[in-house]
């Protein structure tokens, strides 16, 4: 075998400059005529073998070996027909240097190489659609065999690829009309691979933007706020889809749309095409403060589904408003198994044990803040380091979770004094207020459009006030109605710490299935205790047949800490739950409510004020 002749293959992105005269090629009859017959070496150069040189009889489309006796000026090529029983075959790539994804748009009807990795595989009713990733973006790649039918199968994700074939303009996307298709190992394949990645490295490094306001605490957590958004920008640039949950309630609401605003437009930036931020971000709410086993069940349905069916990579996990408690574990768990990376950005009092999950938390407690810094001003700090350009649409967003999750953190002032001039302190309550309304009747859809034309970013100011004005009406009406359906039915005694105590019973005394639900109805509630109790500590309990929901004013509970204390003095009681230091709720077993209520006051009775 070391002395047979060697027979080359062009690819087809080869033109005349690949062609070696005295070199034997592999090629196809096309046709023929009285002076000789047309051979193609590929889809694009094609010979003449005079009929004095044809050695056998063919038939169109017969595979036969050809010798390149002459290339005339013209690009006309003399063949010559070879019969050959040893020899080996050898590709021949086009010789040029691989072009960057990010300037496709300056070679539209041109063909080039290109050198990226499989980031995903989509089967079409038509052609194989392959989203190749370099060190630059991101675009499509379009190859045809027959309709519906899979293209080049030894290609899959996290495969490293050569790619020859014509730039072209589909609507207003980019996309690349395949020749050929390689898929490249060992040293090349590594080649390609640490250029990806360094650049990779590169660009998902964040740019660092000023934070909006002056804050010790948000100064500490700027670095593993910059790490967030290193795994966020990474995942962009991968094309690594990626699910948002947060809690469905205005803090949550406000700081997942400021990621989801950064997330999308970098998808856009990066080259992703028009319907990439769909099916490479998703959006979820979660009922719960919590990631809970439902909610992991369906991401990760929705993750295997999409996997299957169009090749994409698992996804990237984000989870605001949510994440850092031992209630999240069983989800958290589950995602390990499925090596579903999970980063957090939350304010609920954190378990260590949560973190062993995590690529990344960002939380106030880490670095000696609290609950004040709420989910929508970390949001939006994380957001602003992912995608600096979208910072003017969302700075007032962690003003309007402030006032929404009612902090008292000096820093709320700082947020609103920056974007009073626009959303005064009592519009932006209004836009909370709104945002819980607009919530509860999506239930646990996004709502995506409808909550950012709530917010002001996107709609015009008229359509905005108005919407904003409209809501705020309808769910006061629902308040004041159940305000008067429940305030009559408080029970109340003085604790022997001093603070008072009311308790209602949401099940029999409120409106099932209309807002507020229970949880907002205890807090309003609350409110009004407190307003008619000026200067008084007040812990206020609304509670069904198995859950309670606590909110405090004065008095210092630790919520997680007395749930994880009830669950090991009441057998029985099935306890979980949690939440903030003085906001929180705890579920139980029907049966031992009684017991796990008087277990609650006795706790509370034994708190310190403040």
């Amino acid at each position: 075998m070391d002395n047979a002749l060697v027979v080359y293959r062009l690819s087809a992105g080869c033109d005349l400059g690949e062609v070696v005269e005295g070199k034997t090629y592999a090629g196809k009859v096309q046709g023929f005529a009285n002076f000789g017959m047309f051979v193609q070496l590929n889809d694009r150069i094609k010979g003449l073998v005079h009929k004095t040189n044809i050695k056998n009889e063919h038939n169109e489309k017969d595979p036969v070996l050809v010798r390149v006796n002459t290339i005339r000026n013209n690009g006309n090529l003399d063949l010559e027909e070879i019969i050959a029983t040893d020899y080996t075959i050898e590709s021949v790539q086009k010789r040029s240097h691989a072009v960057q994804l990010s300037d496709l748009g300056e070679k539209i009807g041109k063909t080039v190489q290109i050198e990226g990795e499989v980031a995903q595989v989509k089967q079409t009713s038509g052609p194989t659609i392959f989203t190749i990733v370099d060190a630059t973006g991101t675009e499509n790649a379009a190859a045809f065999i027959e309709a519906g039918v899979r293209a080049y199968p030894e290609a899959e994700v996290g495969h490293l690829v050569r790619i020859v074939g014509e730039v072209m303009q589909r609507n207003r996307d980019l996309q690349i009309e395949v020749d050929s298709l390689i898929v490249l190992t060992g040293d090349e394949a590594s080649e390609v691979k640490e250029r990806i990645e360094r650049s990779l490295e590169i660009r998902a490094e964040p740019v660092e933007v000023p934070l909006l306001i002056e804050s010790e605490v948000l100064r500490k957590l700027r670095p593993e706020m910059m790490k967030v958004a290193r795994i966020i920008r990474k995942a962009v640039f991968t094309a690594q889809p990626i699910i948002l949950r947060h809690h469905a309630d205005a803090d949550g609401i406000c700081s997942a749309i400021a990621l989801e605003i950064a997330i999308t437009s970098l998808i856009r930036e990066s080259g992703g095409d028009f319907d990439s931020e769909y099916f490479l971000y998703k959006r979820s709410p979660s009922k719960a403060p919590f990631y809970e086993i439902e909610d992991i069940t369906r991401d990760l349905d929705f993750a295997l589904k999409d996997h299957a069916r169009f090749g994409q990579k698992l996804p990237l996990i984000l989870l605001t408003d949510n994440g850092s408690t031992e209630e999240d574990l069983p989800s958290l768990k589950v995602a390990e198994i499925y090596e579903l990376p999970i980063v957090v950005i939350d304010h609920h009092h954190p378990d260590a044990i949560v973190d062993q999950y995590l690529k990344a938390h960002v939380n106030p407690y880490h670095v000696g803040g609290d609950f004040g810094i709420t989910a929508g001003m970390l949001g939006t700090e994380v957001a602003r380091l992912v995608n600096p350009k979208i910072s003017s649409l969302i700075e007032h967003l962690p003003a309007v979770a402030g006032v929404a999750d009612r902090s008292e953190a000096k820093e709320r002032t700082l947020y609103l004094e920056l974007v009073e001039e626009i959303y005064s302190e009592d519009h932006c309550r209004d836009i909370a207020l709104a945002l819980d309304y607009e919530q509860f009747w999506l239930r646990f859809n996004d709502g995506r459009e409808i909550v950012k034309e709530m917010l002001g970013i996107t709609g015009t100011p008229d359509r905005h006030n108005r919407i904003i004005s409209l809501l705020v009406e309808e769910a006061n009406h629902a308040i004041e109605d159940q305000m008067n359906a429940s305030m009559p039915h408080l029970r109340d005694q003085e604790l022997s710490n001093g603070a008072l105590l009311f308790l209602l019973d949401v099940e029999i005394h409120a409106h099932k299935f209309t807002f507020p639900p229970p949880g907002k109805t205890s807090g309003e509630v609350h409110d009004r205790l407190c307003r008619n109790n000026p200067g008084k500590s007040i812990v206020t309990i609304g509670f069904g047949p198995d859950f309670a929901v606590l909110r405090s004013r004065g008095v210092l509970m630790n919520i997680p800490k007395m749930v994880r204390e009830l669950r090991d003095e009441i057998p029985g009681g099935g306890i979980s739950g949690g939440g903030h230091l003085v906001v929180g709720s705890i579920k139980f077993v029907e049966g031992m409510r009684e017991e796990v209520l008087r277990g609650l006051v006795k706790k509370i009775a034994y708190a310190d004020i403040g």
